[in-house]
């Protein structure tokens, strides 16, 4: 593969040693041509140092800092919200626009929450110098509902996810694999009880970010507590998908469950619309959209599953149906990798649009 390389604007990655910096870095170095002159990697000032290969060029990992930012035309975010909400705003000093991955600043109004498939025009909308990347929970249905909501004019939504453990970054996959290790091959009864002992008998501790044992479980619990019950993570939903869309009067209600699966969120949509729409109308709409992978066949059957898509860029829609007691109303199955499209992939296409639109 060729390098690719153009004389194009400066990207920098922060937080290019992280999780989803090393999925930026790979979808970087996958793409058969980039649109940047340049590439910097930035990190904490532990991991500066580092030689990372990006795109047949060996490039060294510098220390986040004010001046790292210099010449920089392009800065996208993979980093934790305290950190995005301090250096984002010194990156605009510094000249560059900055692509933000953390929940710093997806809800305030002066900075635009972006979806390139949905909403790609809000990119020049930024008066602090910042774009939102959204939640990859919101993010893995908002490519298929933003193409139903151009057709039929979206009204109501009611969603359950099944988040990845991944979704709780690395402490969360470490986790899961462990208590996955921890009954594997053994008699666990089917009390909750019962699971917990069998953690602790391997010497797990009763701290997880799951708030319960997540092997052989469901948890009804994903983020932190908010108002009148419900989890951050429910409310992201709710109010990252009105501000994207464009309604701001949107009526949404969703429950979050985190499931054992290591990588790619998966949500059951219950979407009411304006206009009257079928299955096959919401097939040709899916068929029509470059970024959405219809899989629905119920004599196959085939229908997307995680294991089944994870490592892939699209949004997978299966399990199509009218809801035939609730008008213009559809039901469907989506999945999407919370590491690729969810986080990565997403800010990294934020930029292209930047950079497309000089």
């Amino acid at each position: 593969m060729s390098s690719g390389r153009s004389e194009g604007p400066t990207v920098a990655i922060v937080g290019a040693t992280g999780a989803v910096g090393s999925v930026m870095i790979e979808i970087m170095n996958a793409r058969e041509t980039v649109p940047w002159g340049e590439i910097k990697l930035i990190a904490s000032p532990r991991s500066a140092g580092k030689r990372i290969d990006v795109r047949g060029v060996e490039h060294t990992v510098v220390a986040l800092s004010p001046e790292a930012f210099d010449d920089v035309d392009i800065a996208m975010f993979d980093v934790p919200d305290e950190l995005s909400a301090r250096w984002a705003p010194v990156a605009v000093e510094r000249g560059a626009v900055a692509v933000d991955n953390s929940g710093a600043f997806r809800m305030d109004p002066e900075v635009p929450l972006v979806v390139p498939e949905v909403n790609a025009h809000r990119v020049s909308e930024r008066p602090k110098g910042i774009i939102a990347n959204p939640n990859c929970t919101t993010l893995s249905m908002m490519a298929a509902l933003g193409e139903l909501h151009r057709e039929f004019g979206l009204r109501e939504l009611v969603v359950s996810s099944y988040q990845a453990a991944s979704g709780s970054g690395q402490e969360g996959i470490d986790r899961l694999r462990a208590e996955i290790e921890a009954v594997a091959g053994k008699q666990v009864g089917d009390r909750a009880g019962d699971v917990a002992e069998a953690l602790v008998a391997a010497g797990l501790s009763e701290e997880t970010p799951f708030k319960a044992p997540l092997a052989l479980n469901v948890v009804p619990w994903c983020g932190s507590r908010k108002e009148d019950g419900w989890t951050s993570e429910e409310l992201k939903v709710r109010n990252e998908s009105r501000k994207i869309l464009g309604i701001p009067d949107l009526k949404v209600s969703a429950t979050c469950v985190r499931v054992p699966v290591v990588t790619t969120h998966s949500l059951a949509v219950h979407a009411t619309f304006d206009r009257e729409v079928s299955v096959a109308q919401a097939h040709r709409v899916f068929e029509g959209a470059s970024s959405v992978v219809l899989r629905d066949d119920p004599d196959g059957p085939d229908f997307p599953t995680p294991a089944g898509v994870v490592g892939g860029e699209p949004t997978y829609v299966g399990r199509v149906r009218q809801a035939v007691d609730f008008p213009n109303t559809l039901d469907f199955f989506v999945c999407g990798d919370n590491l690729r499209k969810g986080a990565a992939l997403n800010t990294y296409e934020i930029a292209e649009t930047l950079a497309s639109e000089g």
